[in-house]
């Protein structure tokens, strides 16, 4: 048995417990997990923002140590460290022929699989394809990448979800060019590595913006040149930091409708807004038919960084190799299994960067 953090119903507390994991199957990995992220995208999956079948193990940024492999997986063996993929690609369907394996239609497939039991029995389903909050994990082999060259095998949980996504938002999905101004709004795990990836793109005005004014040292830490208290008088603030004009690019990372329209209004005539941020569907944006022609911004939605981790796990390890991306400045707290709930309540409260459960 091993320990795992379970979700047992929607909006019911988390317990941590023991679970019984199965051997693996053909085309299974099994892993010793190293540590593991605590996301907002976990907590949606809490509050029902996110659906998933429950009851269900948490947690979808992780890497470990592989224990043991199925029949038929060859690119992985025991002993090696990996870092955990929760939206696979299947290479086939429509999305994945066109090179956006990011929204690949099975990427979630896995979620209504039993992947292990309670030890009343019960099967529990695997959260977000990964079920990272857990000693140990059982994952389909497409689940797991090889972790880079170099890097600390704990970080290297960070490049699962929270890199990929917030510097693919920058790079893939806004493409940020040298010497244009950028607005990111939400200075957590996601928005960190997107000023990191602004910074690393040759931004000229980086503002980072937040509820919080402890976050303003992360911020700076991380490549912003100004900090912006989240107000009524922000989108004021970030145009007058900007020559007046507006950001060229915003990029918003909390995922509601007020930052939503926030980021909207911070962007410049013509430029860029991406929405990296997952909103339930009470948050409705409103814009008016003369906002959309006469400011002539874009509005993007952006999954995952419109990343391809096969290919972009080994540029960002060259970022972190070069001393340009900074995995450990992003954890502001080293927690275990039992401190996930806390974990969750200073996320609410708008406190920290990343939490990072070490096994």
């Amino acid at each position: 048995m091993v320990r795992a953090a379970v979700l047992p119903a929607v909006g019911a507390p988390l317990e941590i417990t023991e679970i019984v994991l199965p051997d693996p199957g053909p085309g299974q990995v099994r892993v010793r997990l190293a540590a593991a992220g605590v996301c907002h995208s976990d907590l949606s999956v809490c509050d029902g923002t996110v659906r998933v079948p429950v009851p269900a193990v948490l947690g979808h940024e992780g890497s470990g140590t592989v224990l043991e492999v199925g029949e038929g997986v060859t690119h992985v063996a025991p002993g090696d460290g990996v870092v955990l993929n929760w939206s696979p690609s299947c290479g086939r369907c429509h999305h994945c022929t066109i090179g956006e394996v990011w929204l690949c239609a099975k990427a979630l497939a896995g979620v209504g699989a039993v992947h292990a039991h309670d030890s009343a029995g019960t099967p529990l389903h695997p959260g977000l394809n990964v079920a990272a909050f857990a000693e140990e994990t059982v994952v389909p082999a497409a689940c797991v990448v090889p972790a880079p060259a170099g890097i600390p095998l704990a970080e290297a949980a960070l490049l699962g979800c929270a890199v990929l996504t917030g510097y693919g938002a920058v790079h893939h999905s806004a493409r940020v060019r040298a010497g244009e101004s950028v607005a990111v709004f939400g200075i957590g795990g996601v928005g960190l590595a997107a000023v990191q990836g602004a910074r690393i793109a040759g931004a000229g005005r980086i503002v980072a913006v937040d509820v919080s004014p402890a976050k303003e040292e992360l911020a700076r830490e991380a490549g912003a040149t100004e900090f912006v208290l989240a107000s009524d008088t922000a989108v004021e603030e970030i145009r007058a930091a900007t020559g007046g004009r507006g950001a060229d690019v915003a990029v918003e990372c909390v995922g509601r409708a007020a930052s939503i329209r926030a980021a909207w209004d911070s962007t410049r005539r013509g430029g860029r807004t991406t929405v990296v941020g997952i909103g339930g569907k009470d948050q409705q944006v409103a814009f008016s038919a003369m906002d959309i022609f006469r400011f002539a911004r874009t509005l993007t939605g952006c999954v995952y960084g419109n990343c391809d981790p096969a290919r972009d796990l080994p540029v960002l390890a060259e970022h972190v190799r070069a001393g340009r991306l900074d995995l450990a400045a992003m954890v502001t707290d080293r927690i275990t299994l039992d401190g996930i709930p806390g974990a969750f309540e200073a996320m609410l409260a708008g406190k920290g960067g990343r939490s990072l459960v070490v096994f």
